[in-house]
């Protein structure tokens, strides 16, 4: 760093060894760096808690940035703007000159922007005989095209935070509603039982919990409630064994033998829903071939002849899952978004997506839709094969919310997708000489 490039505040306002390395990390920028500044801006309002600002300290930056001409935020002399505290009061609706002047400190304090104060303290531009702008005195910008990278990790680290602890108040409102559901299932069928002991610990666990728990308070409440509820499953499975065993002493029927070798439970795993349709499939017909020895009337339902597990199998889609290197085979591109550069597990995955989620301008409700459908590891996947294939996506939002409305539907699995990107792939690479 060229010591020509350290600038020191105006007045009485003290020089800090913060300041010092703000301008350090500013004057580090790559050359050919550049990037859209509302996209940025965007960015440290999801990081704000990370970053240490307020909305109103944003609301100022967002006046900063739009005196800036130009879209994107490039390396340079030109990234200093100079507005005077009337026009920026305009632009932050009426902010009063005290709040606005507190709120450029803790924008300079947090390392956001630089001052770079003229020898009055004005702020103004020197113009050359061109009219193009030569020095000028104001507020410079660079630090955040300097920290672009880090806001974007942070954002993204926020935005996953936010995911798991909105799936874990989505898992303990699920078990709550089991477990009280549960627990009246138990009085209305064993009065003699131990359920209101039960329902007593329940309400213990829960009278912990605050109004919008974290998921430092979930963890412990999970933890007995899960214990809880399999106390009552198991207390209600033996109720349901006791009344098999009743209703099979007074009944004389003929055991069912299946004639199909085929077990449904011996297949390949493999991708979408083909191992899941083999099993079903096997099934239904071991039930087909168990209602011809007994002469069953045609047009019986073989579904509803099912035990409910069964039942289950047949009417729900299973979870697809690929293996990670797969993915990362068949969409290169996401490692690059990784933390530090690297994707090594599914966590890194997800992270990588959050940040693919803000650069590809997806909006945080479709990402979360997806989550919420698809799972946090398929989303990830379905965003990596997106980003594979941007350049002939024109709007990857709207791409990511149609897939999602076809799996609600089951129109959509993520095989074919990584399949078709693994074959693209393997079709480019150069052959060995």
């Amino acid at each position: 760093m060229e010591c020509g490039n350290v600038t020191t505040p105006f007045g009485r306002r003290a020089m800090t060894f913060g300041m010092f390395a703000s301008q350090v990390t500013a004057s580090e920028i790559d050359s050919h760096q550049s990037i859209d500044k509302w996209k940025l801006f965007r960015t440290v309002c999801e990081a704000k808690a990370v970053v240490g600002v307020s909305d109103r300290a944003l609301a100022v930056l967002n006046a900063l940035l739009s005196f800036y001409p130009k879209v994107e935020l490039t390396s340079g002399k030109g990234l200093v703007v100079f507005p005077s505290n009337n026009q920026l009061a305009l632009r932050t609706h009426g902010m009063a000159g005290t709040t606005l002047r507190r709120h450029l400190a803790t924008l300079v304090d947090v390392g956001l922007i630089l001052r770079k104060d003229s020898p009055n303290g004005k702020r103004y531009a020197r113009r050359d005989s061109k009219g193009s702008i030569g020095d000028a005195f104001g507020f410079d910008l660079s630090p955040l095209l300097a920290r672009a990278h880090e806001l974007q990790k942070a954002a993204a680290a926020v935005a996953l935070a936010r995911q798991e602890a909105q799936l874990a108040r989505e898992r303990l409102s699920l078990c709550r509603r089991d477990l009280t559901k549960l627990i009246d299932v138990l009085r209305e069928t064993d009065e003699a039982s131990n359920w209101t002991d039960l329902q007593r610990r329940y309400l213990f666990a829960v009278s912990t919990l605050p109004r919008k728990p974290g998921i430092a308070e979930i963890e412990p409440v999970m933890a007995q409630l899960v214990a809880l509820r399999v106390e009552v499953l198991n207390q209600l499975e033996k109720l349901l064994n006791l009344q098999k065993a009743g209703t099979n002493d007074s009944q004389n029927g003929c055991h069912i033998q299946s004639s199909d070798p085929d077990s449904f439970t011996e297949f390949e795993p493999g991708y979408g829903n083909e191992a899941m349709t083999y099993s079903c499939s096997s099934r239904t017909k071991s039930v087909a071939v168990a209602q011809e020895s007994h002469h069953e009337p045609i047009g019986t339902d073989p579904v509803s002849q099912t035990e409910p597990w069964e039942r289950t199998c047949v009417e729900r889609r299973p979870t697809q899952a690929f293996p990670l290197s797969t993915v990362l085979k068949a969409c290169p591109d996401i490692v690059d978004y990784g933390p530090g550069g690297k994707v090594q597990s599914w966590r890194d995955l997800i992270m990588a997506a959050v940040v693919v989620r803000s650069m590809l301008n997806v909006s945080q409700g479709a990402h979360d839709e997806a989550c919420r459908v698809l799972g946090p590891e398929v989303a990830a996947t379905v965003l990596a094969c997106i980003l594979q294939r941007s350049p002939h996506i024109t709007s990857a939002g709207g791409y990511l919310r149609d897939l999602t409305r076809r799996s609600m539907r089951q129109e959509f699995v993520v095989g074919p997708m990584v399949m078709a990107l693994l074959r693209s792939s393997s079709a480019n690479m150069p052959l060995a000489s």
